[in-house]
């Protein structure tokens, strides 16, 4: 007799099981995105549920599956006055990460985090005490849908994540799941797609290539911007993308970007920097005359990027809801957040 699906185990997914997660996504006609999934595998805790029928191969498939990434907090000291992970001082939360300059980055992830993480400093506070995880890639396969697979999975990371606030982006389809569990509407961000053409005139804001020696500047700017350590993400960026780009004022760097290869689109994430100029040059030099489609995820409150994008070649191909879980509002500095690295990792 077949075990119900009420009975089949939630367990711990591992690197062995990357095939199945990017078959499930296959099957529900998502793109398989291998590097992603292999940096969600190793940076997060992913779950599944064993399809008791077999996938491709027999025996060897997923019922279903969700991924769960923790940041650690980022302490803040002083009264309007913000020691970034970097230790230096700025006023009103912001400061500009310093860096030297040497060989571009190459295919491996290099150490070195936030000088400034975790617990605050003696009579300082914590912005987020208790960090934040991102919720991603809940798949169900057809065959199970609306078989409470997914609730299961959903209140098995509610578990694992205690009382630490949690974030996601829901498509439309998941939006009710998610309202049931508690999770509440922050904000939204717009998918665009499409090829993006030179702008009318070159930029003022200078980018080039990101070094292995700017990798831990980059942690540290991350972190003053998300609100959260993410240095176990980061530090494996390298090796899941294909170029990272910074753009700099002398010798400071003020914003950074990323774009990866799927075997369909270029994908640009995250984006982070001082402002919109900043964020188009950053997305400008990564992407603007490549033959494959451009796709990435722009917060809908940045609605001049959003704008210009547009007009230049990009069209909105679908919108996803922000919402979060134990804490009424997002950590971090959101105007300078344009994008996130992916819709998983938050």
């Amino acid at each position: 007799m077949p075990t119900p699906l009420s009975a089949l185990p939630i367990r711990p997914l591992t690197m062995a099981d990357l095939s199945a997660c990017a078959d499930l996504a296959e099957s529900r006609g998502w793109s398989r995105e291998e590097r992603s999934w292999r940096l969600l595998l190793a940076a997060g805790a992913g779950y599944g549920i064993d399809d008791p029928v077999g996938g491709p191969p027999a025996g060897k498939g997923l019922a279903a599956v969700c991924v769960l990434t923790s940041y650690g907090p980022v302490a803040r000291v002083g009264d309007g006055m913000t020691d970034g992970p970097g230790g230096h001082r700025a006023e009103n939360g912001r400061k500009r990460t310093q860096r030297p300059s040497s060989d571009p980055v190459g295919s491996q992830g290099v150490g070195g985090g936030p000088a400034v993480a975790g617990r605050p400093e003696a009579g300082g506070r914590s912005s987020v005490d208790r960090g934040l995880a991102a919720v991603g890639k809940l798949l169900v396969a057809e065959r199970y849908e609306r078989q409470g697979l997914g609730r299961r999975l959903m209140r098995h990371v509610l578990d694992e994540a205690d009382d630490r606030p949690l974030v996601l982006y829901a498509t439309s389809y998941g939006l009710p799941l998610y309202q049931r569990l508690g999770f509440t509407d922050v904000g939204g961000a717009a998918r665009l797609r499409g090829h993006l053409r030179a702008p009318d005139r070159p930029s003022p804001v200078t980018t080039r290539p990101a070094t292995a020696h700017d990798v831990r500047a980059l942690v540290r700017l991350d972190a003053e911007v998300l609100g959260v350590d993410r240095t176990a993400l980061l530090t494996r960026l390298p090796s899941c993308t294909d170029r990272i780009q910074v753009a700099e004022e002398g010798s400071t760097i003020t914003g950074y970007a990323a774009v990866g290869s799927t075997p369909r689109t270029e994908v640009v994430g995250p984006v982070i920097a001082e402002d919109t100029a900043t964020a188009e040059a950053l997305i400008t030099a990564l992407v603007t005359g490549r033959e494959r489609p451009v796709r990435l995820d722009i917060d809908t409150r940045h609605s001049e990027l959003l704008r210009r994008l547009t007009e230049r070649g990009l069209a909105t191909a679908s919108m996803t809801t922000t919402m979060t879980h134990g804490t009424p509002s997002l950590p971090g500095d959101w105007a300078r957040h344009f994008a996130p690295l992916s819709l998983a990792t938050g």
